[in-house]
């Protein structure tokens, strides 16, 4: 009989939490026992895992032992403060959040990219940011056999990104711009209902938000490459799932669309949609609920010598979040570390 797991999803009443449970489950991850763990706030509440109601038991500091993998999505401060527990007790914890992307001796994976990252591991994995995790899988590719020197990048991400409550705020907001009612402004910044809002994370002191230096930190360390240039625009849409992505790459070595569709054609994870003249393209209503990453609309970047530009689609609650993050804990298995 093959080994089986104690997993715990800490935020497992989150959209990113259940999401991760219902991978498991779909992905038939070998678990033992599964600890959905959470805030007071979701005493008394149940999970459902595999046909059975699991109740969800508050975090402590105490709430590791005996767990083997811990699945981490319910902010940055919550992976800060309880994460050095769950290490104590030999839990190899895979964190969703942003607390420890950017530690130098803490893996940033994509298992399509950098799986071997994982073996470099002190207890903590991190799951990077969703926008660059569809992004990467797309160019990492292109990277290997041209070497990309710079990447301009402008996303167009749904309301899941942002939450439970972006969602409910743009069904919300939607419903009473249709009724002809005054809107009531949700949980962003501006209305998000009928309108686009280029303000995702917190802005800085130069001028972009962290979601856009995200993009650019997170691809250097996950392609092991400082010196490509990266320069993103990110921008909440009124969608409710998946993210998109309009994408320029510029190469040392020639480059052609031709060659290109031919390398994502083979990719591990990558489905290529692209005929415009059977408007076959992706598109985020096609994405929701699927793993892969769609890629069409390829095409020269006739303003510079070597250049593509391409339109990149995918679940931000899956490949960017849950199911990257099972991905891990599968190639934990895989290399005997758990």
């Amino acid at each position: 009989m093959s080994k089986e797991y104690v997993v715990a999803v800490v935020g497992a009443t989150g959209a990113v939490g259940e999401e991760m449970m219902k991978t498991l489950e779909k992905n038939k991850f070998p678990v033992k026992e599964l600890i959905p763990l959470a805030s007071k706030r979701s005493e008394g509440k149940t999970v459902l895992f595999k046909g059975k109601k699991i109740p969800v038991k508050v975090l402590n500091e105490d709430s590791f032992k005996g767990i083997d993998i811990a699945l981490f999505s319910a902010g940055g401060s919550i992976s800060k403060q309880y994460a050095p527990f769950a290490i104590e007790e030999g839990t190899i914890v895979i964190d969703n959040t942003s607390a420890f992307r950017y530690e130098k001796d803490i893996p940033l994976v994509v298992p399509e990219v950098n799986a071997e990252d994982i073996k470099q591991h002190k207890g903590i994995i991190a799951n990077p940011n969703c926008s660059t995790i569809q992004m990467v899988v797309a160019l990492a590719p292109i990277h290997r056999e041209f070497t990309i020197k710079r990447i301009l990048v402008s996303t167009y991400q749904s309301v899941s990104g942002a939450g439970r409550k972006a969602i409910f705020s743009l069904q919300n907001e939607a419903k009473q711009h249709l009724n002809h009612e005054e809107v009531e402004q949700g949980s962003l910044s501006h209305q998000i209902a009928f309108n686009l809002i280029p303000h995702i994370d917190v802005f800085m002191d130069n001028g972009y938000t962290k979601e856009e230096m995200k993009m650019d930190w997170e691809t250097k360390k996950i392609l092991h490459s400082d010196d490509i240039a990266v320069s993103a625009t990110c921008v909440r849409v009124p969608v409710f799932r998946a993210h998109s992505e309009a994408v320029n790459v510029e190469t040392e070595k020639p480059i052609t669309a031709a060659k290109v569709k031919e390398l994502l054609s083979k990719a591990p994870l990558v489905v290529l949609q692209d005929d415009p003249h059977e408007n076959l393209y992706p598109m985020p209503i096609k994405a929701e609920n699927k793993n892969e990453v769609f890629v069409g609309r390829i095409r020269q970047d006739e303003s510079i010598k070597n250049g593509i530009n391409m339109w990149v689609v995918s679940d931000n609650l899956l490949k960017g979040a849950a199911f990257n993050a099972v991905q891990i804990a599968e190639k934990l298995i895989e290399f005997k570390l758990v």
